[in-house]
C-alpha cells in the first residue's frame, strides 16, 4: 500500500504543475507532463436476475494518471480505484529510437491478439470477449518489450515475468514465472475505408508457484471468467490446474474494413504441460464482430501504433454484432473448465473525444463448468464514459 500512498500522492502533485518545462538552453528538448483520467458510469438489468445477478448502478473503474515525454523519453502511471480497491495500471518507461521502433519496459500489456490494440474501456463490444478474458491474453504483467511498426509490417516481442511480480517479493514466490510474447501483423493495406490485416501472436510461459512455511509448491495455473458485465460479478469459467510446467498459447486474428463496414475476429487455443504422467489441459476459443458506422463517420480508419482499427470521430454512431465462445474442457485432462457462448449487439455514440456513450444487449450461456450450474442469462447494459 506504500507504493500505491506514493504514486496516489504524485499524481496529486503533477496534476497541478504546468503542462510543460524548458530549461535555459532552448536546445534541450521539453519536458512535457499532463494528468490522465477515466471515469466508467454503468448500469444493468439481467434477466433472470436471480443467484448471484441483481439488477444495479456502478462506478466499475476510476483511474488517475500521468504521462510524461522529455525528447524520446515516454514514461506513464495509471492508478485505478474500482469497488473499493486501489492497484497500480500501466506503469512503465519508454525509448523510441524512432518514428518506427521503440522500447518498452515496466508493467503494462504486451501485445497479444488483436485485442491488446485497444483498452479495457474502448472494446467496440463494450466489454472484452469471453476468450479473451479466460485466456488472460491481454493482462498486465512484468517485462522488456520491443516494437516494430513499419507501413506493412507491425512487430512486437516480449521477454516478461508474470503472475503477481509487482505485489509479491520473488522469495515468497519460491520460483518466478516467466515467458517470452510475440505478435506479428501483415497489413497489406491501411487506407481510410479500406484495411486488410491478418496477424498471429504466440506466448510460453513457465508455471507459477507458491511458497508457504520455506515450501515452493508445485506449478499451477488457474484460468477463469466471469459474465461479460462489470455492475454484477459472477463467476462462470473456472480451472485450477496443478502440476502444470508450462503454458502455450497462439492466436490468430483478422481484421478486414470496407468503407462504413468491418470485420474483426480471433482464435485462441492454449495447452498447459503437466508432470507426473498427467494429461495436458487444453482449451480453445474465439469471436467474431461485424461492425457498421451508422452516422458520422463513412469510413474506418487506421491505427498504425496499436496495428488495429482506430477509434471513430466526433458524432458517430456504431452498431457492433458479436459472438463468442469458449471451450475450457477440451482434450482429455477431465478438468471442467466449462463451455460458454455469448451473443450480443453494442451501439456506440461517440460524443466526442473524451465522452463515449454504449448501449450493449447479451446472450450468454454456460454449461459443464465445476464453478456455476448450467444457464443462461440476457443482459442489457449502458455506459458513459469520460477518458483523457
Amino acid at each position: 500500500m506504500k507504493v500505491i500512498r506514493l504514486a496516489i500522492a504524485a499524481l496529486c502533485v503533477t496534476a497541478a504543475m504546468p503542462a510543460t518545462y524548458a530549461g535555459d538552453n532552448s536546445s534541450e528538448p521539453k519536458f512535457s507532463i499532463r494528468p490522465t483520467g477515466r471515469l466508467l458510469f454503468d448500469g444493468a438489468v439481467y434477466m433472470p436476475d436471480t443467484d448471484g445477478f441483481s439488477d444495479g448502478v456502478s462506478i466499475p473503474d476510476i483511474r488517475m494518471g500521468v504521462k510524461a515525454t522529455y525528447g524520446k523519453w515516454y514514461g506513464k502511471i495509471d492508478v485505478g480505484y474500482s469497488f473499493g480497491k486501489i492497484g497500480l495500471k500501466d506503469v512503465y518507461m519508454q525509448y523510441s529510437f524512432n518514428d518506427q521502433n521503440l522500447l518498452r519496459l515496466g508493467y503494462f500489456v504486451h501485445q497479444f491478439g488483436l485485442n491488446a490494440a485497444t483498452s479495457s474501456s474502448m472494446k467496440p463490444e463494450m466489454e472484452a470477449p469471453v476468450p479473451d478474458t479466460y485466456f488472460a491474453a491481454t493482462g498486465r504483467n512484468m517485462g522488456l518489450m520491443y516494437v516494430m511498426d513499419k507501413p506493412r509490417i507491425f512487430w512486437g516481442v516480449s521477454a516478461m515475468v508474470a503472475g503477481t511480480s509487482l505485489t509479491t517479493r520473488s522469495n515468497d514466490q519460491g520460483r518466478i514465472s516467466g515467458g517470452a510474447i510475440t505478435r506479428f501483423v501483415y497489413r497489406p493495406t491501411t487506407d481510410n475505408g479500406c484495411v486488410t490485416q491478418l496477424g498471429l501472436s504466440l506466448w510460453y510461459q513457465t508455471a507459477l508457484h507458491k511458497r508457504a512455511d520455506g515450501v515452493t509448491s508445485p506449478g499451477y495455473f488457474d484460468f477463469k471468467a466471469g459474465f461479460p458485465t462489470r455492475v454484477a460479478s459472477v463467476d462462470m469459467l473456472g480451472a485450477d490446474i496443478s502440476d502444470s510446467k508450462g503454458v502455450f498459447k497462439l492466436s490468430p486474428e483478422i481484421v478486414l474494413a470496407k468503407s462504413r463496414l468491418a470485420f474483426e475476429g480471433q482464435y485462441y487455443y492454449m495447452n498447459v504441460v503437466r508432470g507426473h504422467g498427467l494429461p495436458s489441459y487444453q482449451a480453445h476459443g474465439g469471436y467474431a464482430h461485424l461492425r457498421c458506422l451508422l452516422v458520422g463517420d463513412r469510413s474506418y480508419a487506421y491505427s498504425h501504433a496499436d496495428a488495429g482499427l482506430a477509434t471513430p470521430g466526433k458524432g458517430t454512431l456504431e452498431l457492433v454484432a458479436g459472438w463468442n465462445y469458449t471451450d475450457a474442457n477440451a482434450g482429455r485432462s477431465h478438468i471442467s473448465g466449462g463451455k460458454a457462448g455469448d451473443y450480443n449487439v453494442t451501439l456506440n455514440y461517440y460524443i466526442n473525444k473524451y465522452v463515449v456513450a454504449r448501449l450493449r444487449y447479451s446472450y450468454t450461456d454456460v454449461s459443464a463448468s465445476s464453478v456455476q450450474r448450467d444457464r443462461h442469462v440476457h443482459t442489457i447494459q449502458g455506459r458513459l464514459q469520460i477518458l483523457f
